[in-house]
């Protein structure tokens, strides 16, 4: 069964070659981001997450909702492994697939067929698994004779629609996305809806950031309000949207 647990977990990033007083004044007039503090050294640094803690069990459909810098992505990112956290500890039982990044690995050198193999493999499939579905991949994208060009002769769309059709041929335990991906014109779009449903229902947990209310309370069973790093509100989608969104 997966689920995901974090215990006063900090990820800070250090700033050095700057002056304690510049920083904090520079720091203190944005709204947004995260807190300013000293590290075991006294080097200057910004607590993207300060001493978060919680637990995500099997079946919970997480959203993620905050301001600009209030550390939703440095959250996900955490939980995918990109980032370490410099103080407690994260516990997550299940393999971790993340969408943040669907064109990570696609070269536009390469053909459309060539990209199938090797974003399948960042995703972590085998050669097996790939050539299972590369059929399935082609047919969806609609692409047709063109998945045999290279990348740099798609247009900007075409390239979206393989790159979202590869990543979401996985079959994922725990899946983390950086807002609902939604590619191509309208009827595509249809295609990629229903894909993209498809995917967060297989799912053990599904973590998503959105700023969108009305799809966080379409898709999730649990919401986390975080601000400057830190959790202002857990709980009850209706009930924490209703107080962030107003």
């Amino acid at each position: 069964m997966a689920h995901i647990e974090f215990k006063a977990v900090s990820v800070a990033f250090p700033i050095f070659n700057a002056g304690s007083r510049s920083l904090k004044n520079k720091v203190l007039s944005i709204s947004t981001g995260g807190k300013l503090g000293l590290d075991a050294k006294g080097v200057a640094e910004i607590r993207a997450l300060d001493d978060i803690n919680f637990f995500f069990k099997n079946g919970e459909r997480v959203g993620l909702i905050g301001h600009n810098g209030s550390g939703k992505s440095t959250l996900l990112r955490a939980l995918s492994g990109v980032y370490t956290p410099q103080r407690g500890s994260i516990l997550i039982e299940g393999k971790t697939t993340s969408l943040i990044d669907i064109s990570l690995g696609i070269n536009p050198e390469f053909t459309g067929r060539e990209n199938i193999l090797i974003r399948g493999s960042l995703l972590g499939l085998t050669r097996d698994q790939i050539r299972e579905r590369t059929d399935e991949i082609i047919d969806f994208t609609e692409l047709g004779e063109f998945i045999d060009m290279p990348l740099r002769t798609y247009s900007s769309g075409m390239q979206l629609r393989l790159a979202f059709a590869i990543s979401t041929t996985i079959e994922p335990e725990i899946l983390l996305m950086d807002e609902w991906l939604s590619v191509g014109d309208e009827n595509f779009k249809g295609k990629a809806e229903e894909r993209m449903q498809h995917l967060a229902d297989k799912s053990n947990i599904l973590v998503i950031a959105s700023h969108s209310a009305e799809q966080i309370l379409k898709v999730c069973s649990r919401v986390l309000w975080l601000e400057h790093g830190n959790i202002k509100m857990d709980g009850d989608p209706k009930a924490v949207c209703g107080a962030y969104f107003g």
